[in-house]
C-alpha cells in the first residue's frame, strides 16, 4: 500500500526550475518533491500526461523515498550532453556547460526544423567535439520508416553512436532496424519502452539493439531493473528532464545496473539556469549518492501558489489510482 496521502504532502515542495534553451517545448520545468524515510524523491510527470501514466511516476517517487534501494555497483556515473534543437551557432555555447562530457546527444525532429537544420546542428556537435566524441540523435519518433532512413543517410557521415526512438511503434523500428542494418547504426527504442503497456514488446521484436530507461516512466528502480534483465539488451540510462532530486534516482538505477557501457543521459541539470541542488557533470559524470535539496534553493524556487495547487491536486488524484491499483 503507498503511504497516506498526508505523508506525501507534509514534506511537499512545488519548485518551477526555469532553462537556458526550450526543450521539446519546455521553457519552465515544475516538479513536486517530497521527502521519506529514505530521502527525497522527485514526483514530475509532464503535464499533459494523464493521471494514469502519471501514476506510475508517482509510484517510482514513493519506492525512491520509502524502500532501500538496490546497493550500488560504482560511485560514478558517464553521462552525455544534450543539445536541444537549436541553431548550429549555439552548439558550442551548449556544449560548454556540460564540462568533461566525451558524448552528446542531439534532438533532431524538431517540429518548425528541417532535416537540413539537423544536419547543420550534428555538423556542429562532430566539429566541437572532434573525431573521438560519441554522437548520438533522438527524434522521439517523428519519422515514418522512410523519412528515418532518409534522415539516418543523411547524418550517417557523422559517425553516429546510435539512434533513439526514430519511428514511434515497434513494427517501424524493427523495419527501419532491417533497413539501416547494413550501415551499422544501432536503434535505441525508449518511448517504446517507457509509454508502452508492454516495455519487453520491442525487446522480443527485435526492434532496438538497446533501450533507453528511466526511473520515473517505469515506475522505480526495481521494476526498471526487472524490465531491463527480461529485455536481454544494452541499456542507456535518461532522465525526463528532472531536477538534481530525479536525476539522483536515475543514477541509482545507473548504479545498481550490472553492467554499464555506455554514457547516460543524466547530465541535463546543466539545461537549466537553477535546481534545488547542483547535479551538473564534472569530468564527465555526476555522483550516484542521492541528492538533499538546498533549502535556499526550494524558496528560491518555489512555484507559484496556483502551480502548487495544481500540483497537490494531481498528487491526490494520482495517488487515488495507485490506491485503485492496490
Amino acid at each position: 500500500m503507498p503511504p497516506a496521502l498526508a505523508d506525501l504532502t507534509a514534506s511537499a515542495r512545488v519548485v518551477a526550475l526555469p532553462m537556458h534553451t526550450r526543450f521539446r517545448g519546455v521553457d519552465t520545468r515544475e516538479a513536486l518533491l517530497f521527502e521519506g524515510p529514505e530521502g527525497w524523491a522527485e514526483f514530475s510527470p509532464f503535464v499533459e500526461y494523464d493521471d494514469d501514466e502519471a501514476a506510475t511516476w508517482l509510484a517510482a517517487a514513493i519506492d525512491f523515498a520509502w524502500r532501500p534501494q538496490p546497493a550500488p555497483l560504482r560511485d560514478r556515473i558517464p553521462v552525455n550532453a544534450t543539445i536541444p534543437a537549436i541553431d548550429a551557432a549555439r552548439v558550442p555555447e551548449v556544449l560548454e556547460r556540460f564540462a568533461g562530457c566525451r558524448t552528446a546527444k542531439v534532438k533532431v525532429a524538431e517540429p518548425g526544423r528541417t532535416l537540413a537544420d539537423d544536419v547543420a546542428r550534428v555538423r556542429a556537435v562532430r566539429e566541437a567535439m572532434g573525431p573521438e566524441g560519441r554522437i548520438r540523435i533522438d527524434a522521439n519518433g517523428a519519422w515514418n520508416v522512410d523519412e528515418a532512413e532518409h534522415a539516418v543517410h543523411a547524418l550517417a557521415e557523422f559517425d553516429l553512436e546510435y539512434v533513439e526512438q526514430p519511428c514511434a511503434t515497434v513494427a517501424e523500428l524493427a523495419e527501419l532496424r532491417t533497413r539501416v542494418k547494413y550501415m551499422g547504426i544501432p536503434v535505441a527504442a525508449d518511448e517504446s519502452v517507457r509509454k508502452s503497456s508492454d516495455p519487453l514488446a520491442v525487446a522480443r521484436a527485435k526492434a532496438a539493439d538497446l533501450l533507453v530507461i528511466k526511473a520515473q516512466p517505469l515506475g522505480g528502480i526495481t521494476h526498471a531493473l526487472q524490465i531491463v534483465t527480461a529485455a536481454g539488451l544494452p541499456v542507456v540510462v535518461s532522465s525526463a528532464l528532472d531536477t538534481a532530486v530525479g536525476l539522483s534516482q536515475g543514477a541509482a538505477l545507473a548504479a545498481a545496473l550490472p553492467t554499464l557501457d555506455h554514457d547516460c543521459g543524466l547530465g541535463t541539470a546543466s539545461l537549466f539556469v537553477d535546481d534545488v541542488a547542483d547535479r551538473r557533470p564534472v569530468d564527465g559524470a555526476i555522483p550516484a549518492e542521492r541528492v538533499i535539496p538546498d533549502p535556499a534553493a526550494l524558496t528560491r524556487l518555489a512555484a507559484s501558489a496556483e502551480r502548487r495547487e495544481w500540483w497537490l491536486d494531481r498528487l491526490r488524484r494520482c495517488h487515488e489510482v495507485l490506491d485503485r491499483r492496490d
